[in-house]
This record gives structure tokens, C-alpha cells and sequence, in this order.
């Protein structure tokens, strides 16, 4: 299988970055050269696309309840501009606030946090999800 087709192989499964696709193909041991050429004809030929790629990625990402700050890190390891990042980010156009609380209520249940102890545990988990310091402390400290 030539690195072009195998290039449209894993495309066809799913949307890859650049860099991602370029790393996979290099690992099945393809030459790097070889690689570069055939994510450029991806490229041309509208198959392979940072951009789509992006905002495929944020959504999917969104839906499992990650937050923006984890997507954007993500997106920046699998090797997408910021730019493009930025893009995949607005194109989700979420109401952060209420998805940090449903994913809050989907692991500890309905009640806020009482305690201190656990008001730290519930921050800790929101923040690595993505969520951000100030909208976490908004949330946990309502009443």
C-alpha cells in the first residue's frame, strides 16, 4: 500500500491533523519525505484539513465534558495552529457554565459541596477537565 493510500485509510475512520496523520504514517514506517508529499495531496484535495479536523475534535471533546482549556491543550499536542484552535472552539458556541455543572452533578450528584475538603475535591476535577479557576470557584460557591 502506497503512503497516499494508506494516508486516505486512516482518514476515512476518522479526522486526523497533519501532524498526527504524519506521525502515524511515519510509525507504520514510511519515509518521511514520502509522507510529506502525500499529506500535501491530502491537503490539495480537500481530504485533509487542520481546520475541520479542529472543530470535529472540539465537539467530540465537548460532548465527553471536557472544558475549553482542556480542548485548546489538546488540540495544541496533536498539533493545530492557535488560530484554528480558536476557530473549533467558537464553532462549538457552548454555554460553558451549564456544562461544567452537568458534568459536576454527573460525578458527585445534585448537592453542592458543603465542606471545604470536598469543594476542593469537586475544583480539582473540574480544572482538570478543562474548566476554568474563576467559573469553577463561581460554581461550587453559589448557593
Amino acid at each position: 500500500m502506497s503512503t497516499y493510500e494508506a494516508a486516505i485509510t486512516l482518514l476515512a475512520r476518522r479526522e486526523h491533523s497533519r501532524l498526527e496523520l504524519g506521525r502515524k504514517l511515519e510509525q507504520k514506517g514510511h519515509d518521511p519525505d514520502v509522507v510529506t508529499e502525500a499529506l500535501d495531496t491530502a491537503e490539495a484535495e480537500g481530504l485533509l484539513s487542520d481546520e475541520r479536523f479542529a472543530e470535529s475534535y472540539a465537539r467530540a471533546r465537548r460532548e465527553k465534558g471536557y472544558g475549553p482549556l482542556r480542548i485548546r491543550a489538546e488540540l495544541r499536542e496533536r498539533g493545530v495552529a492557535a488560530e484554528l484552535a480558536a476557530q473549533g472552539m467558537e464553532a462549538l458556541d457552548e454555554d460553558w457554565p451549564s456544562l461544567a455543572e452537568a458534568v459536576r452533578q454527573k460525578r458527585f450528584g445534585g448537592d453542592k459541596p458543603r465542606e471545604a475538603k470536598e469543594r476542593a475535591r469537586q475544583s480539582r476535577f473540574l480544572q482538570y477537565r478543562g474548566f476554568e479557576a474563576d467559573l469553577v470557584r463561581r460554581l461550587l460557591n453559589e448557593d
